[in-house]
């Protein structure tokens, strides 16, 4: 990837930040490891929350569990008794966001570290996001605490970011976005090796929402096809024309539907009565998504109905596309250029993946950048996120918390700017 052709302008590193982590960069290393090995899926992340907890309450803050819920939220230095309101002088608050939940499938691995509860596993990096953003939040806290600075900050820790459409909402109904001016967060990415962060303005993922298309007929049998509706050959229709169609309906924008699973049937001699099929929809742009299920029930109508056979459609919206605004993007970029050098600030490649950080992006100002994580040197295959052997290099667990950092202070001095 080439390095950013705009200025980055960094800025110091700041003594008591890298004091910080000389202190404290193993104890994360080792609380992400525990968050490894003891993964909970999506709203049942219980001692993932509560060790969270327990952590910034030792460094004398004050966190929040959400409301009827796992996550919870932290603010530090709003002059407020509540996590879920404004400072009481005024002061915006830059957000950094962290998702907790881990995925439904095998760890592979064969570390120390290895997931514990079999099905379950750590491997799209919220370990590391979760360590990242709780690292943050005490380097802050110590700093505030010795008088090395002051500003507004909030940490958001979201309980089911892997399942439709994301724990963001229920954050965002609790008030948590209260008096929020920006926010910030990191992603792990494979793609990219340890050392390097990689940022984008504009759209980073897309829209991810989920379809079900179900085809109805008479039946009968398959050695008089003519006196029936052949559900598979239409499905077939479906599965061939439906992608393309709704590609042509949606440009320029992109709309990518993809076809996962189907089913019809269940003897060879038997056309069925009832056949179905599921689908993602994935775009990077806003205004597609939101026509995205029409223009998909269009496109299927219009090669079902004609076959004679009839059509139950139903949609389910997801998350829409996360589109990072160029403000908290500048802070980023001038945030990496002083931890990993503007060479090592990357452009980040679009992602047809979705990521509930788009519902806050909705809301407020916010950025999030690529966190490399990928060792090349350590000549094993580089693995992709939501794979069995997916793991993370550490050295970018202190990298990624200087980031944070260094961003929050650049969006807290913007925002102060700005008003």
């Amino acid at each position: 990837m080439p390095p950013l052709a705009e200025d980055a302008s960094p800025q110091p590193v700041p003594p008591w930040l890298d004091g910080f982590l000389d202190a404290h960069l193993d104890e994360l290393v080792a609380f992400r490891r525990r968050l490894h090995a003891h993964p909970e899926v999506s709203w049942a992340e219980v001692e993932t929350t509560a060790a969270v907890i327990d952590r910034l309450r030792v460094a004398g803050l004050s966190p929040s569990q959400l409301p009827e819920s796992t996550g919870l939220v932290c603010d530090l230095a709003t002059g407020t008794a509540s996590s879920f309101e404004a400072p009481s002088d005024g002061r915006p608050v830059v957000a950094l966001r962290a998702d907790l939940d881990a995925l439904a499938m095998e760890d592979e691995k064969d570390v120390a570290y290895r997931s514990t509860l079999p099905g379950v596993a750590h491997a799209c990096g919220h370990d590391v996001h979760t360590t990242v953003v709780l690292g943050a939040a005490l380097a802050l806290a110590e700093a505030v605490k010795e008088g090395e600075l002051t500003g507004a900050f909030r940490f958001i820790f979201e309980p089911a970011e892997e399942a439709l459409p994301g724990g963001a909402p229920s954050v965002i109904d609790a008030g948590a976005l209260g008096g929020v001016s920006s926010m910030l967060g990191v992603h792990c990415d494979p793609k990219i090796d340890v050392g390097q962060v990689a940022l984008r303005t504009g759209p980073i993922t897309s829209a991810a929402d989920m379809a079900r298309i179900t085809i109805l007929g008479p039946g009968g049998h398959t050695a008089r096809p003519e006196l029936t509706v052949n559900l598979l050959a239409v499905l077939g229709q479906v599965l061939s024309q439906v992608p393309e169609r709704v590609a042509k309906a949606a440009a320029p924008a992109e709309v990518l539907v993809v076809f996962g699973s189907t089913h019809g049937g269940d003897a060879p001699n038997v056309i069925p009565t009832r056949a179905t099929a599921t689908a993602t929809i994935r775009t990077p742009d806003v205004e597609a998504w939101e026509h995205a299920a029409e223009l998909l029930e269009q496109a299927t109508r219009a090669v079902v109905e004609p076959t004679g056979a009839t059509l139950e459609f139903a949609y389910r919206k997801g998350v829409p596309p996360s589109v990072n605004a160029a403000a908290p993007t500048r802070s980023l970029r001038r945030a990496a250029a002083s931890v990993v050098g503007e060479h090592n600030t990357v452009e980040a490649q679009h992602s047809r993946g979705g990521d509930s950080f788009a519902w806050y992006a909705r809301q407020v100002p916010a950025s999030y950048a690529r966190l490399g994580t990928f060792n090349p040197a350590s000549g094993a295959p580089r693995p992709d996120i939501h794979s069995g052997a997916f793991d993370v290099d550490e050295r970018s667990i202190g990298i990624g918390v200087r980031l944070l950092v260094q961003a929050a202070l650049a969006e807290r001095d913007r925002v102060a700017g700005a008003n």
